[in-house]
């Protein structure tokens, strides 16, 4: 990543903002057993591409293993640490 764009570290993180997700192919989605959709990163540098309410993007960027967990209403949450990047 170009040093304009290396982003910031963040821990685990909700939002409630967000209006679309985009996920490359890096990532695997189960359904728990409470209706949550949970997307799990399958390699390093998995990138899940967000659209927020405000109509700002970030690119978050994840290790093997990160985890995206949408639930009701809208509201995401994001394990830790992960890379955001605003676009």
């Amino acid at each position: 990543m170009r040093n304009s764009q290396a982003g910031r570290v963040e821990n685990q993180v909700y939002s409630s903002r967000v209006l679309r997700s985009e996920f490359d192919r890096n990532w695997r989605t189960v359904i728990s057993k409470s209706g949550y959709v949970i997307y799990i990163a399958t390699a390093n540098r998995a990138k899940a591409e967000v659209l927020l309410a405000d109509n700002s993007r970030k690119l978050l960027v994840f290790n093997k293993g990160g985890k995206v967990i949408v639930g009701g209403g809208g509201v995401s949450h994001y394990s830790k640490p992960h890379r955001a990047i605003t676009l």
